[in-house]
């Protein structure tokens, strides 16, 4: 079987990353994968081991000549599958391309903002499948009318031996400067809006007062970042609040951490959560899109309502106080990560999928 993949992410996280899992776990069960992605990706050199790589210059989402390049790949490759997974512009000329190819379109849609029901009717028709990476995400498609029958949810998926690295706090606390006692809490996002990180800004005076020795680090790049260092200097929180940019060694500070805190207002899944849970992470998180997929009440964490900063505050909390309920949340995370996010389960969920719809244009 011959697949063509696109993704346009430029960076190995988020989708691009499940994107090469995904092509890896392929190869090794015998497809012949075939990537289209942009020039200078990460992914166009971490993919070549495994698939046949084309990268070629894209210039945004409005670059109409990307459908192009697309069309001609498509019928220089002749693939048996055309799957579509990055936002980035892909699933609009992916839509477009796949109008016009033989083979079967599947579409892998990350993200759970709503879209307007005329786009929905036009981007999502000609793909036989629609691929959702929670089920919340495939209850929004559903209320903007794509047919079930098209609908299908694969878990985004975590190398579960990279996140079940040992303790080191002494190289955690001289690495981030913090004192031996610190209760770090930590946020894996971006700095855009809908993660909320604003939220816990606001809950930590709270959570100060009653665990005096917390310590927040928020990691990720974004734009928000100078009006968060100006929110927690008004709420004079000093140093404990940590920006720490992007960082490439998150299997190694993971598991020095005491809680991981999602405050988000959307979220598609969260891999970062699955993530904090493989590591056996304690968390607490809102209530909303894909999340209480991975957060389980009770199990692995706490779930919050959206935008309640006196519940995030009384969560994280509960969580730093009792031991006995963070040892609980540990040891379920672990478990829960190996059953329901696995990449092995991720691959063989994606090539039924391909089986099954070139099974239905075999019959057709």
């Amino acid at each position: 079987m011959k697949v063509l993949h696109v993704e346009t992410g430029m960076h190995l996280y988020g989708g691009a990353l499940q994107v090469r899992y995904l092509l890896d776990g392929l190869h090794t069960r015998g497809i012949d994968n075939h990537l289209l992605c942009p020039a200078g990706s990460a992914i166009a050199a971490a993919a070549r081991a495994s698939s046949t790589v084309d990268a070629v210059p894209m210039r945004g989402e409005a670059d109409v000549t990307f459908a192009w390049r697309m069309w001609r790949l498509l019928l220089r490759k002749q693939p048996d599958i055309l799957h579509i997974h990055s936002r980035r512009g892909a699933d609009l000329w992916g839509s477009l391309v796949a109008r016009c190819c033989t083979c079967p379109a599947i579409l892998t849609r990350r993200v759970d903002n709503p879209e307007p029901r005329w786009l929905v009717r036009w981007k999502y028709r000609p793909f036989r499948k629609v691929v959702t990476i929670s089920e919340g995400i495939r209850d929004v498609l559903l209320g903007e009318g794509v047919p079930p029958d098209k609908l299908q949810c694969i878990h985004s998926a975590v190398d579960l031996a990279v996140w079940q690295q040992p303790k080191d706090r002494v190289w955690f606390d001289r690495e981030f400067g913090l004192p031996t006692d610190a209760r770090p809490i930590g946020v894996i996002a971006q700095l855009i809006e809908r993660k909320g990180h604003r939220f816990l800004i606001e809950a930590a005076p709270s959570i100060l007062a009653e665990v005096p020795q917390t310590y927040f680090i928020f990691f990720g790049m974004g734009p928000l970042r100078t009006q968060l260092e100006d929110l927690c200097r008004q709420m004079g929180l000093g140093n404990r609040v940590i920006f720490a940019g992007f960082r490439d060694d998150m299997p190694r500070i993971m598991p020095n951490l005491d809680l991981v805190a999602h405050p988000a207002l959307m979220e598609g899944l969260g891999v970062s959560l699955i993530q904090a849970a493989a590591s056996g992470i304690p968390i607490v998180a809102g209530r909303a899109g894909g999340i209480p997929e991975i957060v389980r009440e009770g199990e692995n964490g706490l779930l919050v309502p959206p935008a309640s900063v006196s519940a995030l505050a009384s969560a994280a909390i509960k969580v730093l106080v009792d031991q006995k309920m963070s040892r609980h949340f540990q040891d379920s995370g672990r478990k829960i990560a190996a059953q329901g996010f696995s990449i092995a389960a991720m691959v063989d969920g994606n090539l039924r999928n391909y089986e099954t719809c070139l099974g239905q244009v075999r019959s057709a």
